[in-house]
């Protein structure tokens, strides 16, 4: 069987469920782009443990884990059949890389998970399953991850992670109508491209002091961590292929990346 590749989706605010943007629009073609996995793994970065953890959850709920938005929000489901016995797989090679990962029976979709997967697959007929991130480790722990992870991807599981390729949601400019990219927003996103295009592996992981502005970018890491463990389920050597680029409020990167 064929590789299936890993991913990284900036999934933005949950309101790019009912809004018609570019983000939204890529996301709803996403399906098109890729063979159909048997199953997706993926990495959300509003699931956050301070150790590895992967649920096992067979029927997982849709949560609605944000506050404030319209109530046709709130109506969104994604009944997407659990995945519990790649769970158990996964886990299983997370344990035998050295990493202890616990199995969690009763987590769901929170919406970094489901409303990227319910603009790509809306049929919602391809089981799920979810692993955490962990906000207070480093990017190499992700990567490690990622890696221990990749002989999924031989077996038709897609491994995606979920987060936001720039996320301080205090810089953002509100309001209608396009607005200027900030200079800061932008000169992350250029060395992160470049440093993901050109195979800088090293450089990627140690982002927090070599790339430019990237407290401006990320003041917490959890938004961006699921690319690391995108990267690290890629082949090495692979080259980072962009899929989709733009910014929503002036600083809201919605950068999507496949690996192979």
């Amino acid at each position: 069987m064929t590789a299936l590749p890993s991913l990284f989706v900036s999934h933005g605010s949950p309101m790019l469920i009912l809004e018609d943007v570019p983000a939204r629009r890529f996301l709803s073609d996403l399906g098109n782009l890729l063979p159909k996995p048997r199953a997706v793994l993926v990495m959300s970065a509003h699931w956050n443990t301070r150790a590895p953890a992967i649920s096992l959850n067979p029927k997982p709920e849709t949560i609605h884990d944000f506050h404030g938005f319209p109530p046709e929000l709130y109506r969104q489901q994604y009944p997407a059949p659990g995945a519990p016995d790649l769970a158990q797989r996964a886990a299983a090679l997370l344990d035998a890389a050295g990493i202890a990962t616990a199995r969690v029976g009763d987590w769901g979709l929170d919406h970094g998970a489901w409303a990227p997967l319910k603009l790509a697959y809306p049929a919602a007929d391809i089981p799920v399953a979810q692993i955490a991130v962990q906000p207070k480790a480093d990017p190499r722990h992700h990567f490690a991850i990622g890696a221990a992870l990749r002989p999924l991807r031989k077996e038709g599981v897609l491994l995606m992670g979920s987060g936001s390729f720039t996320h301080n949601l205090g810089g953002l400019t509100r309001g209608p109508g396009e607005v200027p990219v900030a200079p800061w927003a932008q000169g992350f996103i250029d060395w992160m491209v470049a440093a993901l295009e050109q195979g800088r592996t090293e450089d990627l992981l140690s982002y927090r002091t070599k790339a430019p502005f990237a407290r401006e970018n990320h003041p917490t890491d959890e938004h961006l961590l699921p690319l690391f463990y995108a990267l690290g389920a890629a082949t090495p050597g692979a080259q980072a292929e962009r899929l989709h680029q733009g910014v929503m409020h002036g600083a809201l990167a919605m950068d999507s990346f496949r690996f192979s």
